[in-house]
């Protein structure tokens, strides 16, 4: 480990939007980083003009500030290996790439793609491994001239040692992949375009790294790219081989990887419903980390303090939105009301408030905001919360309404106003006995009396706790509205 220090990176390809099981390989690359007190490098891989955008490249550093990651090295912060956007350091590729042929690490290979489909199917056909067969690995200069002659262009590929090639998987533990399954690879594109398998391992060693978490998919490249670093040791490019670790699929709905087309896998999603950074980061953590066997709510520091990737479990994560929703209505639940409503204020303005802004009262907010961070699963939720106290008139719910207004509803209705004209409207205490005495005068009980009481004040027969939004609203509007409540059952 050079100088005794661990090195991590976090590497996406500015490629749509983020999403989870990419913000989970950050997490856990960043809590190692900062447990171990080593640095994390952020690294963007944008050599694929096709697919990647400035769009995508701004939206990642806004997400990665959005869960509060920082990096040490990267974009926007600098380094001693910068820059640290691929598509900025393909000289370096180019040259790494012709010192690997000069050393016989790496050849040109003509074959073109029929033919390399044709033996494929004949080594499938025969039950032989179907990866690249080695046909050009010793071109003679004759050959070489007929190939070039017939106007192909060679890709480079990496020579494959004749050994086994064992690994400890910080995760997995120890691993072997035998020669006959790990066959030469192309490292450039016919056009001289560097691809993955050469630029990553590249970029490694010459930014030092020491582990390597990334996600289960690549494990089957990683015998390549220790083998790639070997060579990379032998021209004096890299200094060591990385320790490597595989996290865990996030799994979805039926038993299938999250992919990133996944309505659910889309970080943005999550982000605009109102989940909180330490909410997510939380969840996220626990697909395939436990901070112990019986604690699932945690700070961000309670992780970092804790975090070790010999303990993520090698199985598969399920990603279940329900108990994502009760950590992040955990976390809700332990922030300062300062801060809830502060957190809050997006929703409390156009486009998310369905009122208009000169009606929007911030001392009735302030009042009301201590009970409705206690029943929140997302921030999102608070605008429905609370629109009644902002509203002329509460929102018409025809499925609320016919489920509270029941043959009777009307009488009590009319005790109840009567009721709460007489009681203390500076307590909740005194409106909660004015609509039991109500619903006790009609042989019900406060459940019962409360529904068409709620319906007509706020619309709804689920919210906040109802007298103390009652208080807040005020006696005016609240009778106001079950008057307009009786002349709607009347009619």
């Amino acid at each position: 480990m050079a100088n005794g220090s661990v090195r991590v990176r976090f590497c996406p390809s500015p490629t749509g939007n983020p999403h989870v099981g990419l913000v989970r390989t950050a997490l856990f690359n960043w809590a190692f980083a900062r447990h171990t007190g080593g640095t994390f490098v952020f690294r963007i891989e944008d050599t694929d003009a096709a697919r990647d955008s400035e769009e995508s490249y701004e939206q990642l550093l806004d997400s990665l500030r959005w869960l509060g990651f920082t990096w040490d090295e990267g974009p926007e912060v600098g380094g001693p290996h910068a820059p640290y956007r691929q598509s900025q350091r393909m000289e370096t590729y180019t040259e790494i790439a012709r010192k690997l042929q000069d050393a016989g690490h790496a050849y040109h290979c003509y074959c073109t793609a029929s033919e390399l489909e044709e033996r494929r199917d004949a080594a499938r056909a025969a039950g032989r491994p179907s990866g690249y067969d080695g046909k050009c690995r010793e071109v003679t200069p004759e050959q070489k001239a007929q190939y070039e002659a017939e106007g192909r262009e060679p890709i480079v590929r990496f020579r494959m040692p004749d050994e086994t090639i064992t690994f400890t998987d910080l995760v997995r533990g120890e691993l072997t992949f035998t020669p006959e399954n790990v066959p030469d690879y192309g490292i450039v594109r016919a056009n001289g375009a560097p691809l993955y398998t050469l630029v990553n391992p590249v970029d490694d060693a010459l930014m030092e790294i020491t582990h390597v978490l990334r996600g289960e998919d690549l494990l089957s490249s990683t015998p390549r790219q220790i083998a790639l670093y070997k060579a990379l040791i032998d021209l004096g490019v890299a200094k060591e081989i990385p320790s490597f670790g595989h996290l865990p699929y996030v799994m979805g709905e039926g038993n299938k990887k999250l992919s990133k087309r996944d309505p659910q896998s889309s970080l943005n999603l999550y982000r605009e419903r109102g989940f909180l950074p330490e909410g997510l980061l939380n969840y996220l953590s626990l697909l395939g980390w436990s901070l112990s066997a019986d604690k699932d709510i945690f700070t961000i520091e309670e992780m970092v303090a804790a975090f070790d990737v010999a303990d993520v479990n090698p199985n598969p994560a399920r990603f279940d939105l329900k108990k994502a929703e009760a950590i992040n209505a955990d976390h809700i639940r332990m922030l300062s009301v300062t801060d809830f409503t502060e957190r809050c204020a997006p929703w409390l303005k156009a486009p998310f408030a369905p009122w208009a802004p000169e009606d929007f009262d911030e001392a009735k907010w302030q009042a009301v905001a201590p009970h409705a961070q206690t029943r929140l699963k997302v921030l999102s939720e608070i605008t429905d919360n609370v629109d009644f106290l902002f509203l002329p008139e509460p929102v018409e719910d025809e499925a609320s309404w016919t489920k509270a207004m029941k043959e009777g509803s009307d009488a009590l209705l009319r005790t109840a106003k009567e009721k709460l004209e007489s009681a203390d409207w500076t307590s909740a205490e005194s409106l909660k006995e004015a609509v039991l005495a109500a619903g006790e005068a009609h042989g019900l009980k406060l459940g019962k009396a409360q529904a068409p009481v709620r319906v007509a004040v706020t619309g709804r027969t689920v919210g906040l706790p109802l007298f103390e939004s009652l208080e807040i609203l005020g006696k005016e509007k609240t009778l106001a509205r079950i008057d307009a409540a009786l002349a709607k059952l009347a009619a």
